[in-house]
């Protein structure tokens, strides 16, 4: 059995999904351009439709008119002039238009007529009876050709009274459907231009957004340095080339941070693997060494031990970023807090650098409660205190107190502080401002980011707060709204 080209198959494949969909769909144009061209290709004939009838209406409505009112005004002279006996012979003209004019007496013959009507049978077989004195007709064929409007009024009510007959041949307008010809070329001519004025200047406006399509599809994960190009003014093109702009500005931003983020967390990485590396050769080659046994063990388990603490706060600092929406926040008391984790950590655990015991002082507010997830909150204020106690010189200083509709939580040491330049820097990963934090002090250098990283999750904000000597972080959260709130506001 022969098999079937894969490009047919895809096309054939196309072919049936295509035919699948409704017909209106089918036929439905693709493009906005088209579907505008569309549009506006059947208003225009809609429109212009209805113009061209009621023009066609009223021009003959008018023509009728006119030559209606001439030929009764004609007719009615010659009535008077009978009556009145100053009919002259032949009858004169005296309405333009209405040339032909016969006066027809009771017998039905042709007593008078003008010089145009003269010799010729009664225009019309017209004779109004005494109680309608007058009549009318159009006459096709009328005697030599074309049609004729005819009146007939009879002179007087009397039974043997004469008839004025006027005639008035129809313009070329009324006759036929010329008019109609006209104004049907003159419909799709005009629809024919709304159409392709509707095509150039949807065209025309569409084609910043091709020029934006365009450049999108070329833009890759490996150059987002480039932009879409951006037109100029206000209106929603040039709003969607900026935000487009904006938006890859973010991404580019994103992804900048991101390899940098890979960079640094191998490179950090790449040390305790390294140790750990160093330690298990050292038991390789001497495996029966019991001093170097011992001590390459402890090296490798403190080189393992970093490692987990790196990869437990690169996890910590990536459920962050998308958990924002599904955790559960509770009523947590920030004075229980504090209390609780400085009773929990180990006197050995607050000592400076050098060997020496901080102080830790404290001063806690009444009603310092907030929503939040107690564990992470944990983490912040450890970081917090960790962080102090590796720059610290005598003493820390845990303050909890209440802000108007906020909580404050503030930790603040006497050691060197942190320069104005780097007051944000160091709340970026892996940032290590000297010596004082290096990777043999026990930093990892992700503390204060996932306490900034935590704050931001809970609708808060870490800074670092002007003081001499030394740091003063300030920790700011929302505080817990209690039912009655709401009432008592309103």
């Amino acid at each position: 059995m022969a098999t079937q080209r894969p490009d047919v198959i895809h096309c054939l494949h196309h072919q049936a999904v295509d035919m699948r969909r409704p017909l209106k769909m089918r036929l439905r144009p693709h493009s906005i351009r088209g579907r505008d061209t569309v549009l506006a290709t059947i208003f225009a004939a809609v429109v212009l439709t209805l113009l061209a009838t009621g023009s066609d209406l009223v021009v003959r409505e008018h023509y009728k008119q006119q030559v209606s009112n001439r030929t009764r005004i004609a007719a009615t002279q010659v009535t008077s002039a009978v009556r009145d006996g100053t009919l002259r012979s032949p009858i004169r003209q005296s309405v333009e238009g209405a040339d032909y004019l016969q006066v027809i007496g009771p017998d039905r013959r042709v007593r008078d007529a003008s010089a145009k009507a003269a010799g010729r049978p009664p225009l019309a077989p017209l004779f109004p009876p005494a109680n309608s004195r007058v009549r009318e007709a159009t006459m096709c064929p009328a005697p030599g050709g074309g049609c004729m409007f005819v009146v007939a009024i009879r002179v007087t009510n009397a039974p043997d009274s004469p008839v004025a007959l006027s005639a008035s041949p129809l313009p070329g307008v009324l006759l036929g459907h010329h008019l109609e010809y006209f104004l049907a070329g003159l419909v799709i001519a005009l629809t024919g231009l709304a159409a392709l004025t509707t095509w150039q200047v949807v065209g025309r406006t569409l084609r910043p957004v091709e020029q934006i399509r365009a450049q999108l599809a070329e833009i890759t994960g490996s150059d987002l340095s480039r932009r879409v190009p951006q037109p100029t003014g206000q209106d929603e093109i040039a709003q969607l080339a900026r935000t487009a702009n904006q938006t890859l500005e973010r991404l580019e931003e994103s992804v900048a941070r991101q390899r940098q983020f890979a960079s640094d967390a191998a490179h950090e990485l790449r040390t305790p693997i390294t140790g750990l590396r160093v330690n298990l050769e050292d038991l390789a080659m001497s495996p029966h060494d019991p001093e170097l046994t011992t001590s390459a063990t402890q090296a490798a388990l403190a080189a393992t031990d970093r490692l987990e603490a790196i990869v437990t706060d690169l996890l910590l600092l990536a459920r962050l970023g998308t958990s924002t929406g599904t955790v559960v926040h509770q009523p947590v008391d920030l004075a229980d807090l504090v209390s609780t984790e400085l009773d929990a950590r180990h006197p050995a655990a607050l000592s400076a650098p050098d060997g020496r015991r901080p102080t830790v002082s404290t001063r806690v507010g009444a009603d310092v409660v907030v929503d939040g997830v107690r564990v992470q909150l944990a983490r912040l204020l450890n970081n917090l205190l960790d962080n102090a106690e590796r720059h610290t010189t005598a003493s820390i200083d845990v303050q909890v107190v209440r802000d108007e509709g906020d909580i404050l939580l503030a930790v603040t040491d006497d050691g060197p502080g942190v320069p104005d330049a780097d007051r944000e820097r160091i709340f970026e990963r892996f940032t290590r401002l000297d010596s004082a934090r290096s990777r043999s002090s026990g930093g990892s250098g992700l503390g204060l980011a996932i306490a900034r990283g935590i704050a931001n999750s809970h609708g808060g904000s870490l800074t670092l707060d002007d003081h001499r000597p030394g740091a003063r972080f300030v920790l700011r959260l929302p505080a817990h709204r209690h039912p009655g709130d709401d009432v008592e506001a309103g």
